[in-house]
C-alpha cells in the first residue's frame, strides 16, 4: 500500500540535499544512484539510513515520539498553571500566583497533575507530526519538481506540516481532553485510568473528540508556523549568523544553531495558536459547550490571558523538541538535509535569461 510513498520520496529533489552530489564515474558509484541519470546517491556513508527509505520515515516517527513525548511531560507543571489561567483568570492572576495558588492548594504533586494523558497522547502526536511531515515534504516536492520545491519552499513547508498535524491531532485528541479535565475541573479524578471512563460514560466517544476542531484550529497554524519558521531560520542562520559553512560546523555547532532556530519558532507558534489554545482549554472544561459560545463568553481579552507563560513555554518547548529530533537523527545516522541550495538546472535557467 504504501511503496508508491516509498518510492516516491526516494526520487524526491530534497534527497540530494543529504546526498553526495557527485558525478558518477564509475559502475560502482553509478550503482548507489537513486533517481537514474542524476547524480544523487543513497547515503553519505555506508552506515547512513537511506533517504526516504520506510526505516528512514518509521525512524523519523521514532524521533518526533521523543522529541514531543519528552519535552510535553516535562512541562506539565507550566501547562497545567497556562490552562487553569485560561479557564478562571480571576483565580489564578498570573503565571506566579498560578504556581502559588496550585501549590497552597494541591501542593507539589498537584502541579503533576495530568502527567499521564500528555506523555502519551503527546507521543502520539509526535510520531504522525515529524513522521508524516517527512513523508509529505518529499512527497510534495517530488509532484512540483525539483525547481519549483526550491522556489517554493516555504510554501511547501507549509503544506507538509499542516497534513501530518491533521492526523497528528486526531492521534492526540482524546488523551488532550483527559488531560485538559484533569487539571482544570474541580472535583474531577486524578488520573488517566479513572478520567477517561467518566468521559466516555457522561459523553460517550464525542467526549474525546468534541475539541478536535479547535485542536486543528491551534495546532495547525502552530505546526505550519513550527517547521516553516525553523526550516527558514536555520536556512538564514547559517547564511548570516555562523561564520562557516554548515558542513564545516562539528555536529555539536549545528544542534545549537537546530535549538537556536527551534526557539525563535517557537515564539512565534505560540503567538499565532493562543486564542485557539485557550478556546480548547475551556472547551473541555465545561460540558455541553462549544467552541462559538466559549469565544462569545471570553471575549477579545480573554482569549489572550495566559500568552506570557505560553510563550516561555512553546519557545523552550519547541527548540527542545527540534534539538532532541535533531539529536536523535544524528545518532541513528539519518540523513540531515543541510540548508537547500538552488539546483544546477534553475542556475543555468537564471543565468540564460540575464545574458
Amino acid at each position: 500500500m504504501f511503496s508508491g510513498f516509498w518510492d516516491t520520496s526516494r526520487k524526491s529533489p530534497f534527497g540530494g540535499a543529504v546526498c553526495t552530489t557527485v558525478k558518477a564515474e564509475n559502475d560502482a558509484l553509478a550503482s548507489r544512484q537513486l533517481v537514474k541519470g542524476r547524480n544523487i546517491v543513497a547515503a553519505a556513508t555506508p552506515d547512513e539510513v537511506e533517504f526516504g527509505s520506510m526505516k528512514y520515515f518509521v525512524l523519523c516517527g521514532f524521533g518526533g515520539l521523543l522529541s514531543c513525548g519528552i519535552t510535553h511531560t516535562g512541562i506539565v507543571p507550566l501547562d497545567l498553571v497556562k490552562c487553569r489561567i485560561q479557564v478562571d483568570p480571576a483565580k489564578y492572576k498570573g503565571i506566579f500566583n498560578g504556581f502559588k495558588v496550585t501549590l497552597r492548594e494541591d501542593g507539589g504533586r498537584g502541579l503533576a497533575k495530568g502527567w499521564a494523558p500528555t506523555a502519551i497522547g503527546y507521543s502520539m502526536q509526535g510520531i504522525c507530526k515529524f513522521g508524516f511531515y517527512e513523508v509529505f515534504k518529499n512527497l510534495y516536492s517530488n509532484l512540483i519538481g525539483e525547481e519549483n520545491s526550491y522556489l517554493y519552499r516555504t510554501s511547501l513547508y507549509l503544506a507538509a506540516s499542516a497534513s501530518a498535524e491533521f492526523f497528528a491531532d486526531i492521534a492526540l485528541s482524546p488523551m488532550e481532553a483527559v488531560k485538559v479535565r484533569i487539571q482544570t475541573q474541580p472535583g474531577f479524578v486524578n488520573t488517566l485510568r479513572a478520567g477517561a471512563p467518566v468521559i466516555y460514560r457522561e459523553e460517550g466517544l464525542w467526549g474525546f473528540y468534541k475539541g478536535l476542531v479547535p485542536l486543528w484550529c491551534r495546532q495547525i497554524p502552530y505546526t505550519m508556523m513550527k517547521f516553516a519558521c525553523f526550516e527558514r531560520t536555520v536556512e538564514l542562520l547559517y547564511k548570516f549568523v555562523v561564520p562557516k559553512p554548515r558542513d564545516e560546523c562539528s555536529k555539536g555547532e549545528q544542534l545549537v544553531v537546530t535549538f537556536a532556530a527551534g526557539y525563535i519558532a517557537g515564539v512565534f507558534c505560540a503567538i499565532v495558536s493562543h486564542p485557539a489554545d485557550t478556546i480548547v482549554s475551556k472547551l473541555n472544561q465545561a460540558k455541553g459547550s462549544s467552541a462559538v459560545s466559549v469565544a462569545k463568553e471570553l471575549g477579545f481579552g480573554g482569549l489572550w490571558k495566559g500568552l506570557f507563560a505560553r510563550i516561555i513555554m512553546i519557545g523552550t518547548l519547541t527548540a527542545a523538541q527540534w534539538f532532541i529530533y535533531d539529536a536523535v537523527k544524528v545518532a541513528l545516522h539519518l540523513p540531515r538535509p543541510p540548508p537547500p541550495q538552488m539546483p544546477e538546472s534553475l542556475r543555468k535557467k537564471l543565468e540564460a535569461k540575464q545574458a
